[in-house]
């Protein structure tokens, strides 16, 4: 019998969740950013083994809510550790733990058996800690294999879950979305990118041409003017950046369409209709 199983991968923002979850699976499922609460959804990523299925739950940053957006994303931290087999919890080593979030473990801990805490960039230099974790780093693949290996030993027997070909749940239109939202993130001015959304509103594809619409959603004049970039040149990189993604992703020609409007209040309406 197979193993497999949900594992929720829980810290704060910036804890280094989703270039775990990304080394692991060997693909890019999650955005990868220096800024807090990159991460919006629950997401997904499947990594399939000799006989084994783990399911990896990379959810947003805990942290306070403050408006809608905020809101739906604790209730996404909240569904995944409800369901989960396995819970990573991640700090990072080169930063204070706070007595705040050494509660917020200690709970964790009456809540499930099956906790794994986690130090991660050891890599960099460390500082000492309370809490007595396995210390891993991405960059240099440090207690990676340790911890997939234990994370196996605590899965339940059950058949998979998912396709053995599928490396996540999420559909193409919502990878597109994370690209065009990730190379906002690393590459537009500080204060923009947590106050931008984007809503994929066309997607067509027939064997030789995706044909895709997406609309960047802004709070602010000055960022629409920003987004754009002097001449269009920020648009135009960020065009070139998700096509060349879209065509090594999909094998196929893509044609897209980039639109910035303002909505100074979007996070806080019915987060859906901004694609949460």
């Amino acid at each position: 019998m197979t193993k497999c199983g949900y594992v929720a991968v829980l810290g704060r923002p910036n804890a280094g969740k989703s270039s775990l979850v990304n080394h692991l699976i060997g693909e890019e499922v999650a955005i990868v950013s220096h800024r807090k609460q990159t991460t919006r959804n629950s997401i997904l990523g499947i990594k399939n083994g000799e006989g084994y299925q783990i399911i990896f739950v990379d959810t947003p940053g805990i942290h306070h809510s403050k408006n809608n957006l905020d809101r739906f994303m604790m209730k996404n931290v909240r569904s995944a550790l409800a369901t989960a087999d396995v819970v990573l919890y991640l700090f990072d080593g080169t930063k204070e733990i706070d007595e705040e979030e050494l509660d917020y473990i200690e709970m964790l801990k009456t809540k499930t058996d099956n906790l794994i805490l986690l130090q991660t960039k050891c890599d960099k230099k460390s500082l000492n800690h309370k809490v007595s974790a396995l210390k891993i780093s991405v960059e240099t693949g440090e207690n990676i294999c340790k911890l997939e290996r234990q994370i196996v030993e605590m899965l339940p027997e059950r058949s998979p879950l998912y396709d053995e070909d599928l490396y996540t749940d999420k559909s193409i239109a919502f990878l597109i979305r994370e690209k065009i939202r990730g190379y906002l993130l690393n590459n537009i001015d500080n204060e923009i990118p947590h106050g931008v959304s984007v809503v994929i509103t066309n997607f067509e594809e027939d064997d030789n041409l995706a044909r895709i619409d997406a609309e960047i959603i802004c709070e602010r004049e000055q960022h629409k003017g920003i987004i754009i970039g002097k001449a269009g040149a920020t648009l135009k990189a960020l065009g070139q950046d998700v096509r060349k993604y879209v065509e090594e992703l999909l094998e196929k020609k893509c044609m897209l369409k980039l639109f910035v409007k303002v909505d100074k209040d979007w996070r806080n309406k019915n987060v859906s209709d901004y694609g949460y």
